[in-house]
């Protein structure tokens, strides 16, 4: 039999093997947040000042984040800039843009101006026999028009929309764009393209105005998006470009604060009104949001929450309800928009593409600290 003694002195023996075990298994605890990291949260968010301001922190370690926006149900609960950049820091879209020149079209099929399942109205495409003559507003708004387009290839000088905005296209982006010829029938193939885009922002000011006076276009234009967008959500700092020829850069070239881009997606969020004014039709929202017949994961000129095919992961992967979408551009501009969960979240910065899982993946954790309504 085993003495009292030993028995006694057993726990004691074991003591530091225990210690040792416990301290290889426990997380260390996390490190203290700054001041700027607490004084980015505002007011007593649900999900808690502190569980908030980590999960906007970590933005902020190593993804060259520059500003993030958090709105719930309407009110700002975290609100945060890089050193450089504040409330009034104008922040390029990229290809978030689209969504606004996909807002933009709807209004004008809202008109009567422009149609959705007849032939695209670019003269080019109309001579008899010319194959382009089936796309439609809705193989465009969609990225299935069939057009010969790469974008994001290698080197960058050969990428199309680098062409099309910064070489020999950057005069008249739209004549670049549609004179591209065929590479798949029409509805067929998704191919994301900034020239698409393009080719929308050309037809939207072929139905402003007759004149092909790039003054004039670009007025009729600016005109329509002041009167019947920007001015009504008060997107006040809102300021688009244009290209020489007076063709709104609609695809990746519109500047706004932080503030005014988290504006855009409570209008979103809100179906298309402000304010209860519906400034472009619910419908046309529910088709924006709706998934492309060849990308489940995009929509009409809006990214949504799903995976694009059985090997791939959704936009935002974790905990996040996949009625979600977002308006997505170059280097990591983010519009998230949940209206499960009341939420809209603005994330602007210069994140390299390689690095983008991640940072979606944190933009993901931050959004799914907030319950469903």
């Amino acid at each position: 039999m085993v003495s009292r003694f030993v028995l006694s002195i057993l726990p004691v023996l074991m003591l530091p093997a225990l210690i040792g075990c416990s301290s290889e298994t426990s997380a260390p605890p996390p490190p203290p947040l700054s001041d700027a990291a607490l004084a980015a949260i505002k007011g007593n968010p649900d999900v808690g000042r502190t569980r908030l301001a980590r999960a906007v922190d970590a933005l902020f370690i190593d993804d060259d984040t520059r500003a993030v926006l958090v709105l719930q149900n309407g009110a700002i609960v975290a609100e945060r800039y890089a050193p450089g950049y504040d409330a009034k820091t104008r922040f390029i879209s990229w290809s978030m843009a689209k969504t606004i020149t996909g807002v933009m079209i709807g209004q004008l099929v809202s008109d009567g101006r422009l149609r959705l399942d007849e032939t695209a109205p670019v003269p080019a495409w109309q001579r008899s026999g010319d194959p382009r003559g089936e796309i439609t507003l809705r193989h465009l708004l969609q990225m299935r028009s069939g057009l010969r387009h790469s974008e994001g290839a290698a080197p960058v000088y050969t990428s199309d929309e680098v062409r099309m905005l910064f070489l020999d296209g950057r005069d008249s982006m739209a004549a670049y764009a549609e004179a591209q010829p065929l590479e798949a029938e029409p509805g067929r193939k998704f191919e994301y393209s900034t020239a698409s885009t393009i080719i929308l922002a050309d037809l939207a000011a072929r139905a402003l105005t007759e004149s092909s006076d790039p003054a004039l276009r670009r007025k009729a234009v600016l005109d329509y998006l002041q009167t019947r967008l920007l001015e009504p959500i008060g997107l006040t700092s809102m300021v688009p470009e244009f290209d020489a020829a007076g063709t709104l850069i609609g695809g990746s070239m519109i500047h706004a604060t932080a503030r005014d881009w988290a504006k855009f997606g409570e209008f979103m969020r809100h179906g298309g009104s402000v304010g209860g004014a519906q400034l472009v039709p619910r419908s046309w929202m529910d088709f924006m949001r709706h998934s492309s017949p060849r990308n489940p994961a995009y929509g009409a000129q809006i990214w949504l929450n799903h995976a694009p095919d059985r090997d791939s992961a959704a936009m935002f992967p974790r905990g996040v309800p996949a009625s979600a979408f977002a308006s997505r551009g170059h280097l990591g501009q983010y519009v998230a928009v949940s209206p499960e969960q009341g939420l809209t979240v603005v994330r602007l910065g210069k994140t390299p593409r390689e690095d983008r899982p991640r940072l979606e993946t944190r933009i993901g954790d931050l959004m799914a600290l907030f319950p469903k309504i």
